[in-house]
């Protein structure tokens, strides 16, 4: 035949892993079947659910053992780990954060959506206006 479409192959997750690997990133095994990736000062850390590789969070910048999850505060975006370890972002930290995150999905052979294609997108977002919107109305000042 003329015409034929290629199988869609469904790579196994070491193969996937060995597809990181080759792409230049650092591929370590961690408790509870996590698997962290990293390059330079990036990491994701990666689960395997269903025969696919799954985020446990977003990419973030590595402080000490932990990820610092991208937060946008409304004035400045910062970084911060779960125990409360905090640095601000620099305008080039996002830019390679935004790159870290898209060679991840290009050697995982994930789609990369368009919103998330435009720029780094936050993993939290704290904006002073909309403290305790979900609690009815906010504190006014004069209250």
């Amino acid at each position: 035949m003329f015409f034929r479409r290629e199988k869609a192959s469904n790579p196994s997750v070491s193969q996937r892993l060995d597809a990181l690997r080759k792409a230049g990133f650092t591929v370590t095994s961690g408790a509870g079947g996590v698997t962290r990736v990293s390059r330079g000062q990036y990491a994701v850390d990666l689960k395997e659910a269903n025969g696919t590789l799954q985020r446990e969070e977003r990419a973030g910048i590595l402080l000490g053992a932990e990820i610092g999850s991208l937060v946008d505060g409304g004035y400045q975006k910062f970084f911060r780990t779960k125990t409360g370890k905090q640095k601000p972002a620099l305008a080039e930290e996002l830019k390679a954060l935004h790159d870290f995150e898209e060679d991840v999905k290009e050697a995982l052979g994930q789609e990369s959506l368009y919103n998330e294609s435009l720029g780094t997108v936050s993993t939290f977002y704290l904006y002073d206006r909309v403290k305790d919107r979900d609690l009815g109305g906010p504190k006014r000042a004069w209250e």
